[in-house]
């Protein structure tokens, strides 16, 4: 069994942005949106201002109250759509429920998207053109390509079926030459899908929901779930007995999650080439 080691290889995402952004010599934002005080959320928020502060881009965040009607919102992301100074922005998710998330992301120009949500954007990268994708799918595959793993004729599992994560990372793998299943939560026998998988890229947001008895020897685990089990993190995948089966696994923290900022902050590099 082997690690795959988000951690190391973000940092090596950030460094190669650190070098192009001190190039440029441009006074350029990263900028976040965010709608009331989740937790998860204002922690997500301060990663991405870490790393955007990190790399020598400005942080910009936006707060607003949850009271906030769609129409203001719209004109929030509109103004940030006019910025010459915003590089790319985000708006962080979830939204309060009044409020058509899928409006306010159709309303980001999808050259300013780094968070790769808005239909061109998913549309482009679903036909394997060049986009701005998804961070997770995105870091997903970098970590994929960091240790060389070969997709081609590979039979993958997303456990998952959400806009930002599954489908995408469905098509991303398609597009590698994986014969891919995509299961969630209707799926009737988890396991007889997961047992046949050479891949499996947990996405369901479920502790521990794949056992070491529904995976076989030499599989490959990418845990993109994360959640708080008493005073630990914990992933999609029971670690301690399933990497005793995996060749390669991703842990939790320390895998996915640090491959989302990175890729953030790779995609708002992109938007710079593509506004500035």
């Amino acid at each position: 069994m082997k690690i795959l080691d988000g951690r190391a290889l973000a940092n090596k995402i950030l460094v190669s942005a650190k070098r192009k952004v001190a190039r440029w010599k441009k006074d350029l934002s990263l900028a976040v949106v965010l709608v009331g005080k989740n937790p998860a959320s204002v922690a997500y928020v301060r990663m991405k201002k870490k790393a955007a502060e990190k790399v020598g881009f400005k942080f910009r965040q936006v707060n607003l109250p949850t009271s906030i009607s769609e129409k203001k919102l719209l004109a929030e992301v509109e103004k940030l759509n006019r910025d010459k100074k915003v590089a790319g922005f985000i708006v962080q998710l979830p939204l309060p429920k009044k409020i058509d998330e899928a409006k306010i992301i159709e309303a980001i120009n999808p050259n300013k998207d780094v968070d790769g949500f808005h239909p061109l954007n998913f549309g482009r990268g679903f036909l394997n053109m060049p986009a701005l994708l998804p961070a997770t799918p995105a870091g997903i595959l970098s970590l994929i390509d960091e240790y060389k793993i070969d997709l081609k004729g590979k039979n993958a599992v997303v456990i998952g079926r959400s806009n930002i994560l599954g489908k995408p990372m469905a098509i991303l793998l398609i597009n590698r030459g994986a014969t891919v299943t995509v299961c969630n939560r209707s799926t009737k026998s988890l396991a007889e899908h997961t047992k046949k998988a050479d891949i499996i890229i947990a996405a369901a947001g479920v502790p521990n929901l794949v056992k070491a008895s529904m995976v076989k020897k030499g599989v490959i685990i990418i845990d993109a779930g994360c959640a708080k089990l008493g005073d630990r993190l914990v992933g999609d995948v029971d670690f301690k007995q399933v990497k005793k089966k995996a060749s390669l696994i991703t842990p939790v923290p320390g895998g996915v999650g640090p491959m989302t900022v990175a890729t953030l902050i790779e995609n708002t590099v992109k938007a710079v080439a593509k506004n500035f």
